[in-house]
């Protein structure tokens, strides 16, 4: 049903919040929603709503609305997630540990297959029954493993370098904690979370009000 166009990026980056809140509302047993009414919800226009749906294909129906099991289904599978993706986490800090423990990865499909880090002592250490290996190992892991995604915690002064070493092993796709912004090749995928840029963000917004 996918419709074969070019798609912006502010569409893209809306799916993951529509996909949080559908689940929310089989959750609570809705059948079916307006987009008047999950404009309510989610806090995006009606027409907003119903433009991003029609960039993908026709979904709903004149009032009637959507079906909303319909609806999650077709955009788990727009988003991707009917397939299981393998990932690594490189750096086992503080950053490393909290995306290693979040379970919820595992139930869209993202599954964690290894975690890497320098420091000795995290080495052998165990974060939900995966071991921490030294990264001296990665390249050899890299090389036996087909690995999806890369998920870079290590400081900046380090994460191009790791990013070297995946995207060179055949990696695809990097999610970059690190506060750098790095440089990948042509169709090698890099989602950037910058933590202090959101919190400078909020620092903004706190600001005005003064």
């Amino acid at each position: 049903m996918d419709k074969k166009k070019n798609i912006s990026m502010a569409v893209i980056k809306r799916l993951p919040k529509y996909h949080r809140y559908l689940e929310e509302l089989l959750k609570n047993d809705v059948d079916r929603i307006s987009s008047k009414e999950l404009s309510k919800k989610i806090g995006f226009t009606a027409s907003q709503i119903r433009q991003d749906f029609n960039c993908f294909g026709d979904f709903g129906q004149q009032g009637y609305g959507y079906n909303v099991k319909e609806l999650y289904m077709q955009i788990q599978h727009i988003l991707g997630l009917t397939r299981e993706y393998k990932t690594i986490i490189v750096g086992a800090g503080n950053i490393g540990q909290a995306v290693a423990n979040y379970t919820n990865f595992d139930k869209l499909g993202f599954k964690l297959k290894a975690i890497f880090d320098i420091n000795p002592k995290l080495v052998g250490i165990k974060i939900r029954d995966i071991e921490i290996r030294d990264i001296d190992t990665l390249n050899e892991y890299l090389k036996e493993n087909q690995i999806d995604v890369g998920t870079i915690c290590v400081p900046s002064r380090s994460a191009q370098r790791v990013c070297d070493i995946l995207t060179r092993n055949g990696v695809r796709s990097i999610w970059n904690f690190a506060p750098v912004d790095l440089v990948v090749p042509e169709k090698v995928f890099t989602e950037n979370v910058h933590l202090s840029e959101s919190l400078l963000t909020l620092s903004y917004l706190m600001h005005q009000e003064d």
